[in-house]
């Protein structure tokens, strides 16, 4: 089995590689989105998406974002 691998793409969404069908993504409301068949699909971090919380690749205008992961303090 497979294992669900998120990742931040440079100045873009966030990728979701779900080879299983095990990730569920659900409204504010508890409403789920179909993802079915989908064993990859990307999240907008832009807020510019017609399609959110999906991708639409809005964010290719001008969004840029930090995209390491901040390393602990201490």
């Amino acid at each position: 089995m497979g294992q669900v691998t998120i990742t931040v793409r440079p100045n873009g969404p966030l990728r979701v590689d779900d080879p299983n069908g095990m990730v569920d993504v659900v409204d504010a409301e508890g409403n789920k989105y179909d993802t079915t068949g989908k064993p990859a699909f990307s999240l907008c971090r832009c807020g510019a998406s017609a399609n959110r919380p999906f991708c639409d690749g809005s964010h290719k205008a001008s969004f840029q974002a930090p995209d390491t992961a901040v390393k602990p303090q201490g």
